[in-house]
């Protein structure tokens, strides 16, 4: 298993890159939900933040982590297709490799824009697994390009505040491979039971799904 631990842990990549803060009406209400429920399993998916890390866990709640993008990218899911002349993504192994829980179930994910950076091949099968792993009426907060700047490249990690904002910081530079409108998403999410969408002002839409 990679990519994943309990109440504590250190982060596998530097943190001292400039951060921009960014209102999210999401996690507005994601917060509130932190807030007013006790002992909640958070999924968080994305490089490690030991800020989110601290924030959590000083609410009483716990956080794992499992950081997909940057898993993906490696070459060693890559591998020869039936036909022996192609290659296919080893989609069955990356799911059985960085999204087993050992039958644990969370009350929360906080899914980012993780699906802008994934090879087609995982889009489904990770929400799928994701949805399986939640509990029901738990949510997931996710952001969606709705269009792409030329060249954008900008796979960032999210930082969680006690404000109305989260703090976005770069990361590492992988292509945006995927751009929604609001029936790709609803299509995406459509085994979740609701979903709300959130109006924002740059290319990012935010949708608060319940399990």
């Amino acid at each position: 298993m990679r990519n994943f631990f309990g109440n504590h842990g250190t982060s596998a990549s530097r943190e001292d890159a400039e951060r921009t803060a960014r209102h999210s009406s999401g996690w507005v209400q994601l917060q509130k939900h932190l807030a007013a429920n006790d002992s909640l399993r958070i999924l968080d998916i994305g490089p490690t933040s030991a800020v989110n890390i601290n924030y959590i866990t000083s609410l009483g709640h716990s956080i794992y982590m499992a950081n997909l993008v940057d898993e993906a990218a490696k070459p060693e899911w890559t591998v020869p297709d039936e036909s022996g002349q192609g290659t296919r993504f080893d989609v069955d192994r990356f799911i059985a490799t960085n999204l087993d829980f050992s039958d644990r179930k969370f009350d929360v994910v906080t899914f980012w824009d993780t699906a802008d950076y994934l090879p087609e091949a995982l889009l489904v099968p990770v929400i799928e697994r994701i949805y399986e792993v939640m509990q029901p009426g738990g949510l997931m907060l996710g952001f969606f390009h709705a269009k792409a700047n030329a060249g954008e490249t900008r796979f960032s990690r999210y930082h969680l505040t006690a404000t109305d904002s989260v703090e976005i910081q770069r990361a590492m530079d992988h292509p945006l491979l995927n751009v929604y409108n609001n029936r790709q998403i609803e299509k995406l999410l459509h085994k979740f039971s609701g979903y709300r969408f959130f109006l924002a002002k740059d290319n990012l839409s935010e949708v608060l799904a319940t399990r």
